[in-house]
C-alpha cells in the first residue's frame, strides 16, 4: 500500500507545476507585440513669421504673429512594435495645413515698395511630421519602463506670408522638405492591467541631417492615458505639443519661422498579442 503522504506532495508538486505553467502562458499572452493607436489633435496653432533684407545699403526687417485663429482635429497615428521585453520600434505620423489673416502691426519693407502697418495679410504653414525610432528600456520592471530613443524623422515644411496694400503687394514663401536623426525619451508605467501612463519627448536639430538651407529645431513632447476595454481594443486620451523655430537664408534676405502647435488628442488602441510560443525574452 503506497502512503498518503507521498501522494499527496506528488499531487501538490503536479498542482504548483501547472499553475506555475499557466502562470507563465498568462504573462506572455499580456504583452503586446503590436500596439496601434488611431487618433486625431484638436490643434492650437501660433505662430511668428519673420524676415530680413537689406534695401539700398539698409538692414530691412519685419516680424508678424499669427494666430490660426479657431481649432481643428487633425489626423494623429502612432504604433509601437515589441521585438523584445526591452527592445521596441516607435513610430507616429502628424500633419497640420491651414491659413489664417491677419493685420500688419508695423510696416514692411521690400525693393521701392513699403506696405504700411494696418494693412491686410495672410500666413499660411503646412507642417507633416513622421517619425521611427529604436527604443531601449533602461529600466525595465513589471509595470513600469523607461526607454531611450534614437532614430530618424522626415518633416515637410512650408510656410509664407502674403500682403497688400492698394496696388502694392508682397509675397514670400519656403518651402523645404528633410529628414535628421532624433533623439528621445520615454517613461510607461501602467498601474493596474487596464490603464496606462505615457510620457515621451523627443528632440531633432535640422543642422544633423538634411534640410537644405534650413536652420533650427523641432522639439516635442506628449503625455496620454490609455484605458483598455479587452485585451484588443481600448482608447485614449492625452496631450501632445510641438515647437518648430526654423529659418533659411536665402540671397534676397532671410525667412524664420517660429511655431508652436498644442492640444489634447483622443483615439482608439488596437492591440495585437504575443501567442504562448512568441515570449518576448531579449
Amino acid at each position: 500500500m503506497t502512503p498518503a503522504f507521498p501522494r499527496r506532495r506528488a499531487t501538490l508538486f503536479c498542482c504548483l507545476s501547472l499553475a506555475l505553467v499557466a502562470s507563465t502562458a498568462h504573462a506572455a499572452d499580456t504583452d503586446d507585440r503590436v500596439t496601434l493607436r488611431l487618433g486625431a489633435m484638436n490643434v492650437d496653432a501660433q505662430g511668428e513669421l519673420r524676415g530680413s533684407t537689406v534695401f539700398e545699403g539698409n538692414d530691412l526687417a519685419f516680424s508678424e504673429d499669427f494666430d490660426f485663429g479657431s481649432k481643428e482635429w487633425v489626423p494623429r497615428v502612432d504604433g509601437v512594435f515589441r521585438m523584445g521585453e526591452r527592445q521596441r520600434l516607435i513610430f507616429d505620423y502628424f500633419q497640420y495645413d491651414k491659413s489664417q489673416r491677419a493685420t500688419l502691426s508695423e510696416d514692411l519693407f521690400y525693393d521701392d515698395v513699403t506696405i504700411p502697418a494696418g494693412s491686410f495679410a495672410k500666413g499660411e504653414v503646412e507642417f507633416q511630421l513622421a517619425s521611427l525610432m529604436y527604443d531601449f528600456a533602461v529600466v525595465e520592471t513589471e509595470r513600469s519602463s523607461l526607454g531611450l530613443q534614437l532614430g530618424a524623422e522626415w518633416a515637410k515644411l512650408k510656410g509664407s506670408v502674403y500682403a497688400e496694400a492698394g496696388e502694392d503687394s508682397y509675397r514670400d514663401s519656403r518651402s523645404e522638405t528633410g529628414y535628421a536623426p532624433v533623439v528621445g525619451v520615454r517613461f510607461t508605467t501602467r498601474p493596474s492591467d487596464k490603464w496606462l501612463l505615457n510620457l515621451q519627448g523627443q528632440y531633432l536639430d535640422a543642422g544633423w541631417g538634411d534640410f537644405g538651407d534650413y536652420d533650427g529645431s523641432i522639439t516635442r513632447a506628449n503625455a496620454l492615458v490609455e484605458y483598455r476595454f479587452t485585451e484588443k481594443f481600448g482608447a485614449f486620451v492625452g496631450y501632445d505639443w510641438f515647437k518648430l523655430d526654423v529659418e533659411q537664408a536665402g540671397s534676397d534676405g532671410l525667412l524664420g519661422l517660429d511655431q508652436r502647435f498644442k492640444g489634447p488628442v483622443a483615439g482608439v488602441t488596437l492591440a495585437f498579442r504575443a501567442s504562448n510560443r512568441q515570449q518576448l525574452s531579449f
